[in-house]
Order: structure tokens, then sequence, then C-alpha cells
């Protein structure tokens, strides 16, 4: 599953790995259920920086602006990116059905002036040559998975629940496992570690900074990490916005190409 909040407009999707740990009265799965569910307002929008960070240290950055509207059981997310040149007006477009797998992505490649599906072989391939793919850029049902609790940590001084997330067997991921570190009271994650398909830890995505905006717990500096090449990604939001009434005009391949 995926969680990555606010970047939730990159990362709407991302890292959805609902978690599982409670009082007696709550089972794993209902729990998970609830950080699904969580609100996350009606629609927002986002103008931030992606960085991509080699082995080296050396930086190469992106702007980019998102939005996301829910709207029933669908929920629609636009990413544009805005600068330097050799990206800008390259734009990826999510539409997501509520509990469902059956996710559409598409990429628009202003070079090309086309506009390609991204399908499910291509799910484990890089969003944009960053650490995020292009499965981390959706949310997996919470049935998909199985949860285990593995205790308690404290993460930026937020107590945290340790959730295991393994696929059943016909989930269709990348992933073998994943372990989740998620705040008790916000039900965001904080932490998340991911295990490939040969049960080798792959990557860690870390949230540095979060700040709640408009009630809604919402991460604004966050850092994914390629474990086998050392390379990074950051995602720093600088502007954030809920419930301005997007329309839905906003989330389709005709203005995705605009």
């Amino acid at each position: 599953m995926n969680m990555l909040r606010p970047l939730s407009a990159l990362l709407i999707f991302l890292f959805f790995i609902p978690n599982g740990y409670g009082s007696a009265t709550i089972t794993p799965e209902q729990l998970a259920q609830k950080v699904y569910d969580r609100y996350v307002g009606d629609d927002m929008q986002v103008k931030g920086t992606m960085e991509l960070i080699s082995k080296k240290g050396h930086f190469r950055s992106r702007d980019f602006i998102s939005a996301r509207k829910d709207k029933g059981e669908e929920r629609m997310q636009l990413i544009r990116f805005t600068s330097p040149a050799d990206i800008r007006g390259t734009a990826f477009l999510t539409i997501e059905q509520e509990g469902s797998s059956k996710t559409e992505q598409h990429l628009y490649l202003p070079a090309l002036k086309r506009t390609r599906r991204i399908v499910a072989s291509q799910q484990g391939r890089s969003f944009v040559n960053s650490d995020f793919t292009y499965e981390d850029m959706q949310r997996h049902p919470v049935d998909d998975w199985t949860y285990q609790i593995e205790g308690e940590e404290n993460i930026l001084g937020r107590t945290c629940y340790i959730l295991t997330s393994i696929p059943k067997p016909e989930t269709d991921t990348q992933y073998s496992k994943v372990t989740s570190w998620i705040d008790k009271e916000h039900l965001i994650v904080l932490k998340t570690l991911f295990w490939d398909d040969k049960n080798r830890q792959s990557k860690n995505y870390r949230v540095n900074t979060f700040e709640i905006v408009d009630g809604i717990a919402t991460e604004t500096n966050v850092l994914m990490t390629d474990l086998q090449s050392s390379h990074q990604t950051r995602l720093t939001t600088q502007k954030i916005v809920y419930n301005s009434g997007l329309d839905d005009s906003l989330f389709t391949k005709r203005a995705m190409e605009k």
C-alpha cells in the first residue's frame, strides 16, 4: 500500500501501507482501513520542488505544481513540472477508484507532444528518473495486503506503530514486504522500508518535517533513498492549499497536454 501524503500532491498515492496495531477493540485490518480513509481534504493544490541527489552529492532540482481532488469513490491527481526547461510541461495524471487496483496513469511528454498510458508491466519503473516508481504514485486497496505489528518506536518525537505489510499472492507489486512507522495520533507514515522481489531491502522513505495545515497532518519535506545505488529524491513543498473547489476539468488528458 502506499501512503505518501501531500507531497500528497505528488505523492498522494505514494506509500499507503496501512497499519494495523491497536487496542483489543480494533483489528489490524480495521486500523488499516482507518488509515486508508484518513481525511486529507476534498481537494488540494501543492507547489513544490523535487531534488535528485546522486551518490556523490550532486543535485538536480525540479519545480512542480500538483492538484488532487476526491469525488465520490474517485481520486484524481495531476502533477505538472514547471522547470527546468528539459522537463517543463511534463505532466502525470492518475485516476484511482476507491478500493480498486484498476488505476489509470498517463504521462505527457511535451518534447514528443504525446501522452502515453502507464501499463501494469511498467509499474516498477522510475517516475521521471526519481527514486519513486509508478507504483509508488498510487494506492493499493487495503485487502491487497496482510499485516503484522512489530512494536512501537519514536520517529520525530512521535510515537509510531511499526507495521509490516506482506502482499497477498494475487497482488501485483514489485515489493515482497513493506515495513512502515505510522504516527499513532495523525495516522501518517513517517518512515517506510521496502523489500524487493528478491527479499532485499531496496528503499527507505522518511518524512523529515510535517505540519498541520487546516487541521490536516501534511508532509512538507520527505526523502526517498535507493539503498542499492545510494541515489536519493527529496520532495519539499512551498505552498499547500486545501479545499479550494477545484474543477473536474483540471483532471483530464486534454488539460495535462496544455
